[in-house]
């Protein structure tokens, strides 16, 4: 059985880091903020986009500014869920294909940023937190996004609390540093793997 292995951390944690150490074991990685952004561009979506929010939303070739759109939705809480309500049964039927041609690797993983908020965890076999310090994590989104420390923490707020997101892990992978963390993905990789030929042979 190849085992379905979700990614949940704070904002800046490093999970695309940790997805490619398990690619580079051989796992297929499924990148749900790049498969959102793809859908994003559908006629269709951006058209209800439109509708919703009106033409302030689309660049000036005509396509969504997902800046703008991250604006309207991380300033309102339902805004938020309406596009989620939108966005997330086209990801999920892409995923759904994608982990049924994954048969023969050691994993799949789901690198998603909201995995518990969209309720992932449910296709999951098991869920790793990927733990850094908040000093950390800021620097690197400081680094890379060009946030302040204002939008990082109002991004923040609107997750799930960090403590919650680690009870509902039964494995830790830190990233303090920017090691490739591959070594650490392997022992957890084998630990799932184990765990599930141990559950199936029981």
């Amino acid at each position: 059985m190849t085992p379905v292995i979700g990614l949940a951390g704070g904002i800046g944690s490093g999970k695309s880091t940790v997805a490619r150490a398990f690619a580079e074991l051989g796992c297929l990685v499924l990148d749900s903020d790049a498969e959102a952004k793809q859908a994003l561009q559908r006629p269709e979506v951006r058209d209800q986009l439109v509708g919703w929010w009106g033409p302030g939303v689309l660049d000036e070739s005509g396509q969504i500014d997902r800046r703008r759109v991250a604006q309207i939705v991380f300033a309102d809480a339902a805004e938020r869920r309406r596009l989620e309500g939108l966005i997330h049964p086209l990801v999920k039927k892409s995923r759904r294909e994608a982990v049924g041609l994954a048969r023969g690797k050691p994993g799949v993983v789901i690198d998603a940023p909201l995995l518990f908020e969209a309720g992932l965890e449910g296709e999951c076999d098991e869920v790793v937190f990927v733990e850094a310090s908040r000093a950390r994590r800021l620097e690197r989104v400081l680094r890379t996004r060009g946030w302040d420390e204002e939008e990082f923490d109002r991004r923040e707020a609107a997750q799930m609390p960090l403590e919650e997101k680690r009870r509902r892990c039964r494995f830790v992978i830190v990233n303090e540093d920017d090691g490739p963390r591959v070594e650490e993905a392997r022992a957890v990789l084998e630990a799932i793997r184990k765990g599930i030929a141990g559950g199936a042979g029981a």
